[in-house]
C-alpha cells in the first residue's frame, strides 16, 4: 500500500512541484493550499507524513501544528516543516512544538525524498517497537482478565515522541495519567530550594512514569525530563481508575510497582544521608545498572545526572570516577561508562 502524504502549502508552483515529485516516486498525495484547510484533511484522511509551509494565512505552520498535537488520531504522525528562512529561533521553536525535522526552501528533489524516507523509517520503527512492548506486557498480564484489558487500553493509544531534555510533567501539574515509555529514557527530579537537583528516579523502556500521582489523583511530585529522545504512551487517568475499579488485581499491580519505588528511594534517601562520596557513588553506578537502563555493561549518563542522583558536586564526581578508573572498577570515555568490576562496587556500596 503506497504511503500517504499530506502538503500543506500556499504557494501554488512550489506545491505543484513538490506534488509532482512525490507521485513521480509513487506516493499517493494530499494537497491543501491554506492550514486550515490542511488541519481538516489530516484529521479526515490521517497520511503518513505531514510537509507544512510556515508562513501562510489564516492559520501559520506552527497553528497547524499546535491543532494536530491536540488529536490523538494525528498527535503522532510525522511533521516536516518547509521553510524559507533558517533563523535558530523558529527551528527551535518548531522542534519544540513536536516537529520532526525542517527542510529549507530552496531544496532539491533528493532532499525531499530522503527527509521523507527517513521520517518514514523511524515511523516504521517505533511502531514495531511499540507493538513489542505491547506484546510483552501481553504476554505477562494474560492470564487474569483485568491485566489483560489494561493491555488493551494500552494498546488503544498512540505513543508520542518527546525530544532530548524535553519535559514530559512538571511538579506540581495536576496528573493526566500514567506514562509508559515505549522506546529511550526518563529521569525525574526535584529542586532544593537553592535550585539544585536531585534526581528521584531513572527509568527506561517498559517502566511507568507518574504511578504515585495516579494512584493518589493528586499532583506529580516531581518533574519528569527526557534524557534522550523517547517515546511515551499516556493512558488517561479516567480510564485507569475504571479498569482499577473493576479488577482488583490491577491495583494490586500498581501497588507493588509504587512499593518497589518508594523502597528503593528510601534507601537512596539513607544513602545519600550518611554514606561517604565513594559510596554514594557506587551506589548511583548500581543503581543505573540494577534498574537496567543498560543491557550490558556499558551505559551513558551525563555528569549533572550522576551528580543529581548521588546528591553530589559536579567537580566531585568527577574526581570519584576518576579514582573509580584509576582502580579498574569503571571505564570512563565521555558521558560512556563501562563497569570492569561489578563486584568490588557493591562490595563498596554495602
Amino acid at each position: 500500500m503506497n504511503k500517504k502524504i499530506l502538503i500543506i502549502e500556499d504557494h501554488d508552483a512550489i506545491r505543484e512541484n513538490i506534488v509532482e515529485v512525490l507521485q513521480m516516486a509513487k506516493y499517493t498525495v494530499l494537497e491543501a493550499d491554506n492550514g486550515k484547510t490542511g488541519v481538516e484533511m489530516a484529521l479526515k484522511h490521517l497520511p503518513d507524513i505531514i510537509l507544512c509551509d510556515i508562513m501562510m494565512p489564516e492559520l501559520d505552520g506552527y497553528g497547524v501544528l499546535y491543532m494536530l498535537n491536540k488529536y490523538t488520531e494525528t498527535s503522532a504522525i510525522p511533521f516536516i516543516f518547509l521553510t524559507a528562512k533558517a533563523d535558530h529561533n523558529d527551528l527551535r521553536k518548531g522542534m519544540e512544538m513536536g516537529a520532526d525535522d525542517y527542510l529549507t526552501k530552496p531544496f532539491d528533489d533528493i532532499e525531499l525524498l530522503n527527509a521523507i524516507d527517513v521520517r518514514l523509517r523511524k515511523k516504521a520503527v517505533l511502531q514495531l517497537q511499540h507493538q513489542n512492548t505491547a506484546d510483552e506486557f501481553k504476554v505477562l498480564v494474560a492470564k487474569t482478565d483485568g491485566l489483560a484489558e489494561f493491555a488493551r487500553i494500552i494498546e488503544g493509544h498512540k505513543s508520542r515522541e518527546f525530544k532530548k531534555k524535553e519535559v514530559v510533567y512538571y511538579e506540581a501539574d495536576h496528573s493526566k495519567g500514567l506514562y509508559l515509555i515505549i522506546r529511550g529514557q526518563v529521569k525525574t527530579i526535584k529542586l532544593s530550594q537553592d535550585g539544585r537537583e536531585l534526581m528521584t528516579g531513572m527509568y527506561t523502556t517498559g517502566s511507568y512514569v507518574g504511578i504515585n500521582a495516579m494512584l493518589n489523583s493528586s499532583t506529580y511530585t516531581d518533574t519528569a525530563t527526557a534524557v534522550e529522545d523517547s517515546t511515551l504512551c499516556l493512558i488517561p487517568l479516567h480510564e485507569l481508575e475504571k479498569v482499577i475499579d473493576l479488577y482488583p488485581e490491577v491495583a494490586r499491580k500498581f501497588i507493588h510497582l509504587l512499593s518497589n519505588d518508594n523502597r528503593k528511594k528510601e534507601e537512596q534517601l539513607l544513602q545519600l544521608a550518611y554514606d561517604s562520596v565513594r559510596k554514594k557513588m557506587a551506589g548511583a553506578i548500581l543503581r543505573l545498572y540494577h534498574q537496567q537502563i543498560i543491557k550490558s555493561d556499558f551505559f551513558s549518563i551525563a555528569r549533572e545526572d550522576l551528580a543529581a542522583m548521588a546528591c553530589m558536586a559536579s567537580e566531585t564526581v568527577s574526581r570519584t570516577l576518576s579514582d573509580f578508573r584509576a582502580e579498574k572498577l569503571i571505564e570512563r570515555d565521555g558521558i560512556n561508562i563501562t563497569v570492569l568490576d561489578l563486584e568490588r562496587l557493591a562490595k563498596m556500596k554495602n
